[in-house]
């Protein structure tokens, strides 16, 4: 696919924000037809998603306030990629640190990106099973709370709107698909 009329050229580049976890780049690019736009973007090291997925087909969730939308949602269990970190070595420790479970059986799943128009986040989509609970280990200032729920129900819930968090609601069309036509 010959895509070279669609893209844009970087002209200038300086972070217009850095935090302690985002940076916000502020570039200045040629579009196709020559003339010049600003585009502000959110900079991410990345992230991945766990689908812990117990025998009997049911799942691990989460219970978590999140400050932007001033709410508890329900989501999987995620974590950002620290640097020089592989994904799957980042699941592993975010599902254990978080939930306490352990996983025997990892199956990567795909890459998403999440939020393509201001940011260039990217999460890591793995499969966990063979799940041994444990004890959690949360990070100072982080408070959640796990509960199993059949895939049915969390299904539901997409459909009623109470699970709403992209990255979940995209794990969990993957864990129908996969618990009903037998996929690896």
């Amino acid at each position: 696919m010959e895509d070279k009329h669609l893209k844009e050229i970087k002209i200038d580049s300086k972070i217009a924000f850095e935090g302690n976890f985002l940076k916000v780049q502020s570039d200045t690019v040629r579009l196709p037809d020559g003339t010049r736009a600003s585009r502000e973007y959110i900079r991410h090291p990345g992230a991945v998603v766990i689908l812990p997925l117990f025998d009997d087909n049911s799942v691990l969730l989460e219970r978590q306030f999140r400050y932007p939308l001033n709410r508890v949602f329900i989501e999987f269990p995620a974590g950002k990629i620290d640097l020089g970190e592989s994904s799957l070595v980042t699941a592993k420790r975010e599902l254990e640190e978080e939930t306490g479970y352990t996983a025997s059986d990892w199956t990567f799943i795909c890459t998403i990106h999440n939020a393509i128009a201001y940011s260039d986040e990217h999460l890591d989509i793995y499969v966990a099973r063979g799940l041994r609970a444990g004890i959690a280990k949360l990070d100072e200032g982080e408070f959640l709370e796990t509960f199993k729920a059949p895939i049915t129900d969390v299904l539901t819930w997409v459909r009623e709107g109470k699970i709403t968090d992209v990255k979940t609601i995209i794990g969990i069309f993957w864990l129908d698909k996969i618990c009903t036509h037998a996929w690896k």
